[in-house]
């Protein structure tokens, strides 16, 4: 009797191709949708957050203290993040987009890192100047532990936080 034929694993090895690939969705992330878990129910939570670019490369939300997600950030600094739309033709799960699992760190106003970031932040999103400097906001750091990317269909990979950067 011959035995069944276990599955194929669907995720590739990681390769340069991949990696160029999930660091352009990175770099070019203007905005994502965001997992928490809410701090009073435990029950998920998504929202889309503006992302960008901070001066060293880091990838930034700016946030006011008002929002789910930043009370959330505070009291569980894991999150999960999704980049990446789809395009105006096909089928929407056949372009790239990846998943990433990130530590959120809080830089507040009285952080050394602050002004370069807030600086950076006006370069790439200029009409946030009507609330930047409003006191509840600020910055939280989104440093990738993980990631999964789908670079559409078949092409499946698992990420490190070092092919991210």
């Amino acid at each position: 009797m011959t035995q069944p034929t276990p599955p194929t694993n669907p995720i590739r090895p990681t390769d340069d191709e991949a990696r160029a690939l999930a660091q352009s969705l990175i770099r070019e992330a203007r905005f994502g949708a965001l997992g928490t878990l809410d701090p009073d129910t435990g029950a998920p939570v998504v929202t889309r957050v503006a992302l960008g670019p901070g001066p060293q490369g880091e990838l930034l939300t700016f946030v006011s203290s008002l929002a789910v997600h930043t009370t959330a950030l505070l009291q569980d600094h894991r999150a999960g993040l999704l980049l990446g739309e789809p395009g105006t033709k096909g089928d929407p799960l056949t372009h790239p987009r990846l998943s990433l699992q990130v530590e959120a760190v809080a830089i507040h106003r009285d952080d050394a890192a602050f002004p370069a970031m807030r600086d950076r932040w006006l370069s790439d999103h200029p009409k946030s100047k009507l609330y930047i400097d409003l006191p509840d906001f600020f910055f939280f750091d989104l440093r990738a532990t993980s990631a999964a990317l789908n670079g559409g269909f078949g092409r499946a990979f698992r990420l490190t936080p070092a092919d991210l950067t």
